[in-house]
């Protein structure tokens, strides 16, 4: 008995000195060795690009009222017309943050890519892209063609109910893709974005303002921004307008015309991150050409006469004027009319008003024999 009794006190004694042993071994591992102590690790410092997407999202949650879930959208599909040109950098970075926004909605959607004839690695990364997505698509042309024509091929390659158009070069914000969407379902066939606070040289802004201006005052559309390239259509609009040249800038004009309704609403506009602007000088004097030939192809494509009329009659009469007074001087006073360039003044307005006349009597002859019915948009019918 006393063996048992002595053999008992051993194995609790063992059993004491191994929780003994136990608690030092985890205090030595999380003791610092004295040695360490003088060793600092540098602390880890987030990329530029991941504080960027973290305040991006933490802002964007609190415009959602402090992370409300953002309602569904009614739209069954949308579609993303991106043209581009050279921004190879930026391409990949913009399709992730589109399947963000667009995941927030669930809603089903495709992009279509639109490479007007890039020089550098956009096509390659496009492609990359489109391997890895299928809801993703794209169009690359053999040259330069220009926005209009690269969003004009995008128009036709879409099947969504609602489409967005976007610039690749990160500047336009892909989060507010559903606030366009829920503009559109309100009841408006075009949706424009304005860039409130832009981030852009002062010569671009500047100039933006002036054309924004004056194409305010010709088209009598009271919105802000007519260049935004972030806007959100009905599929009713772009099947009905043909947009080429450098016509896209004025699509909210070409859309009211039409009779279709417009809206605004302001959106973020970013710093470019990546390569540079494609804008020029010459694009702000195209853009007012391109004006005048909006406001006559708009106004007065089907009524030549009242454009060419108006001016005609307006330079015959004064013409007429003119002769009659230097008529009633030469009858009642006796002065001569040999050395008077009123005289020829005179004479060139009315062959002028007569012109135009003729030029306005020959359009009016065109238009009467190239009427079609599908030149009528129909909203609905019985």
């Amino acid at each position: 008995m006393e063996k048992n009794l002595e053999d008992s006190n051993n194995e609790i004694n063992a059993n004491n000195e191994n929780r003994t042993n136990k608690k030092d071994a985890d205090e030595n591992v999380n003791k610092v060795p004295e040695a360490e102590k003088g060793e600092s690790k540098a602390p880890y410092k987030p990329s530029k690009r991941a504080i960027y997407l973290k305040n991006k999202r933490r802002n964007y949650l609190k415009q959602r009222e402090g992370g409300a879930p953002i309602e569904k959208p009614k739209t069954k599909k949308v579609s993303i017309v991106i043209p581009l040109l050279n921004e190879a950098e930026s391409i990949m970075i913009l399709a992730g943050e589109i399947r963000k926004s667009l995941k927030m909605i669930n809603i089903s959607y495709e992009v279509i890519f639109v490479d007007d004839g890039s020089t550098d690695k956009s096509l390659h990364v496009i492609k990359e892209i489109c391997r890895q997505d299928k809801r993703f698509k794209f169009i690359s042309f053999n040259k330069n063609y220009g926005k209009s024509a690269a969003l004009q091929m995008g128009f036709k390659q879409t099947t969504g109910d609602v489409v967005i158009t976007m610039d690749a070069d990160l500047q336009d914000d892909p989060n507010e893709i559903p606030a366009l969407i829920k503009k559109i379902e309100e009841g408006y066939d075009l949706v424009s974005g304005w860039k409130k606070v832009r981030h852009d040289p002062f010569i671009k802004k500047s100039s933006s303002k002036f054309f924004n201006f004056v194409t305010r005052l010709m088209s009598g559309i009271k919105i802000h921004d007519f260049n935004c390239g972030l806007k959100a259509y009905k599929k009713a609009v772009i099947d009905n307008i043909h947009v080429y040249g450098e016509l896209h800038r004025y699509m909210p004009v070409l859309a009211n015309w039409n009779g279709f309704k417009v809206g605004e609403i302001p959106v973020k506009h970013h710093p470019r991150r990546y390569g540079k602007t494609k804008f020029g000088i010459s694009r702000f004097f195209k853009g007012f050409i391109d004006l005048l030939t909006v406001y006559f192809t708009t106004r007065y494509i089907k009524r030549p006469m009242h454009f060419f009329g108006f001016f005609g009659a307006l330079s015959f009469f004064i013409g007429l004027i003119v002769n009659g007074y230097l008529a009633f001087e030469k009858i009642f006073s006796n002065q001569a009319l040999s050395n008077r360039p009123l005289l020829f003044l005179g004479m060139l307005l009315i062959i002028v008003g007569i012109q135009f006349f003729s030029v306005g009597l020959l359009g009016e002859m065109l238009v009467h024999n190239s009427m079609d019915d599908k030149e009528y948009i129909i909203k609905d019918k019985s």
